[in-house]
């Protein structure tokens, strides 16, 4: 076995078979782990000698192995699996994914996926697989596919990676290709006609989701985007066992990093929304607060090349927000800045940014870290960038 990348996914697999092979970039010199496995530079691949190929998910397709391999398949279609929920989209699928778990653990869910713990470490006997689903992994899987397919709406993302804004919204609407009939589909209506067996379920917002499913949005405590993951959740629980969980859905805490208000000494609020790592997410926490507020924005980090007009035709509603740019696409951002007329400070790093900020920030305005960016420029996670964010703030006399 052939395993393409040295990371979670594929040393998780070759836990399970002792003659996996691994091929990686950013491995120079042959070594042998600790488990007995042989890991090779990328280099050192040769097809002839490999009769299955499995990437790690973030692998591009452009890359040289990708480009050699005979016999590439996804670890979607290499593990048999029980009945599984796939959720995926550009904004909220981890959430989404999160949520119907919460809703489904009563009947022996479990969670996996792009939300942390890969395919072969889930139990094949456990009744229901929730999986968060990355547009990557789509892209690499030809036979798998899921019971109920939960689609949230598509926004510019991961264009390096795929090449094309068509060629990722085609990863993102492949699973209906190979759905049957009984599956279920819940897609944005844009996509309705999409050919496929399963029966489609399509919506526009939240509204569509409740009137579909009878749900009364007044029961639910989300708002937002966060109540559009909600209705989704509590759309799959009620296709699967006929029933609508209030309180169950209300219990639900959101993780740390999604739109976390921060109140410092001085009574002024901070939001860390470090897990805005697009620019769909970014504009669903702006929806919160009026064009007339006082806002102090943190942008900046890797935007993967999107397109950053949609981002800045929003921007411009808003008579006094004040960006604050960091990381490694600062100066595209400063130039679109200047295009829109928008104040800015090229601040380089987040640190210098807060203290910036702490200058100018007030009772009546509202300071947010919504970087509309990857991390991995600047950080190890968006979970490291978040925690740097609290913890400065709380610092702050």
């Amino acid at each position: 076995m052939t395993l393409f990348g040295y990371g979670k996914t594929t040393q998780a697999i070759a836990a399970h078979y002792s003659d996996a092979r691994f091929y990686d970039d950013k491995v120079h010199k042959p070594f042998t782990d600790e488990h007995g496995h042989k890991v090779y530079p990328a280099s050192m691949f040769d097809p002839d000698y490999s009769m299955l190929e499995i990437p790690s998910p973030g692998i591009p397709p452009y890359n040289a192995m990708i480009q050699k391999a005979r016999h590439l398949v996804s670890e979607y279609d290499f593990f048999p699996m029980p009945y599984s929920v796939w959720i995926s989209g550009t904004n909220g699928k981890t959430t989404t994914t999160q949520m119907t778990h919460h809703l489904l653990r009563d009947h022996g869910a479990l969670a996996g996926g792009n939300i942390g713990t890969p395919l072969a470490d889930l139990d094949p006997q456990a009744p229901i697989w929730v999986l968060e689903t990355s547009s990557f992994t789509l892209h690499y899987t030809q036979k798998a596919s899921p019971g109920i397919y939960i689609l949230l709406p598509i926004t510019p993302d991961h264009i390096s990676w795929h090449g094309s804004m068509q060629a990722y919204e085609e990863a993102k609407l492949k699973p209906l290709f190979t759905m049957r009939e009984g599956d279920v589909a819940i897609i944005p209506a844009r996509y309705a006609n999409t050919p496929t067996k399963a029966h489609i379920v399509p919506y526009d917002n939240a509204q569509d989701l409740a009137n579909y499913f009878g749900f009364d949005m007044n029961n639910v405590n989300f708002k937002g985007g966060f109540l559009v993951d909600a209705l989704l959740a509590m759309a799959v629980d009620k296709i699967l066992f006929d029933r609508i969980q209030y309180e169950v859905i209300n219990a639900f805490v959101l993780d740390a990093h999604r739109q976390e208000k921060i109140v410092d000494t001085q009574g002024r609020t901070w939001v860390n929304d470090s897990k805005a790592t697009n620019i769909d997410a970014t504009l669903a926490l702006l929806q919160a607060y009026s064009s007339d507020e006082p806002i102090h924005l943190i942008l900046g980090g890797d935007d993967k090349g999107v397109d950053l007009s949609l981002l800045f035709e929003h921007l411009k509603a808003y008579n006094h927000i004040v960006l604050y740019l960091i990381g490694s696409n600062e100066e595209r951002l400063a130039a679109f800045s200047e295009r829109y007329r928008i104040p800015y400070h090229r601040m380089g790093t987040m640190a210098r940014a807060i203290a910036t900020i702490d200058t100018l920030h007030n009772a009546s305005s509202v300071a947010l870290l919504s970087p509309a960016a990857a991390s991995l420029d600047q950080f190890k996670s968006y979970a490291d960038r978040g925690n740097q964010f609290r913890e400065a703030v709380t610092k702050l006399s």
